[in-house]
């Protein structure tokens, strides 16, 4: 009885559990698994909170983002309303235009060198703000490359994994259709 008992435990239980083991190298641990995929989809998330994620700022920071944002769209809309006008009252339009045209050259120059700044400091803030977040995500760099080479030593190592060396060479007749007496034999009936 002490023989069998000694199998049966190394089999279902005692020290190692072979039958599970077993089992666990042809179908995944259902339990583990969903341990696993939860982990990641937690790391995914975490990641995607930290690359996504603004910083907080105040309502002034915001009334400006929406008030710089409404040039753009104003200006190509007011020159549409110019076209628009020029073809409804083409005589309206022009006495607009000569008034237009009266405006001393340094006011022009005023204006340009207004709209330069505006946009132009829009643009340094931008370009600054950007280059924070690929400072950023260069800090992230050394990581992601991590990241990498942990993937690349997960893959398997596929090479030579068919070798037609050995494999015994094709005869000229290979690609020659053989003689078919059962298809020759329909052929003849179909016709």
């Amino acid at each position: 009885m002490g023989m069998i008992e000694k199998i049966l435990g190394l089999v279902f239980g005692g020290g190692g559990n072979i039958v599970r083991d077993t089992v666990e190298v042809f179908r995944e641990n259902t339990e583990a698994g969903a341990q696993r995929a939860a982990s990641a989809q937690n790391q995914a998330m975490t990641q995607y909170a930290s690359e996504y994620g603004t910083a907080s700022r105040g309502r002034f920071d915001r009334f400006m983002d929406g008030l710089n944002r409404l040039p753009r769209p104003a200006l190509a809309l007011g020159t549409l309303g110019m076209f628009v006008a020029a073809m409804i009252d083409p005589i309206w339009f022009a006495s607009r235009m000569q008034g237009v045209s009266l405006v001393p050259e340094p006011l022009w120059w005023l204006l340009g060198v207004v709209v330069s700044f505006y946009f132009g400091a829009r643009h340094q803030i931008k370009t600054q703000e950007f280059q924070r977040s690929i400072a950023r995500t260069i800090a992230n760099a050394p990581q992601v490359a991590q990241t990498i080479q942990s993937i690349q030593a997960m893959r398997l190592d596929v090479q030579d994994s068919a070798d037609i060396e050995h494999d015994a060479p094709l005869r000229p007749s290979a690609g020659q259709p053989s003689a078919n007496p059962a298809l020759e034999d329909w052929r003849k009936a179909a016709l």
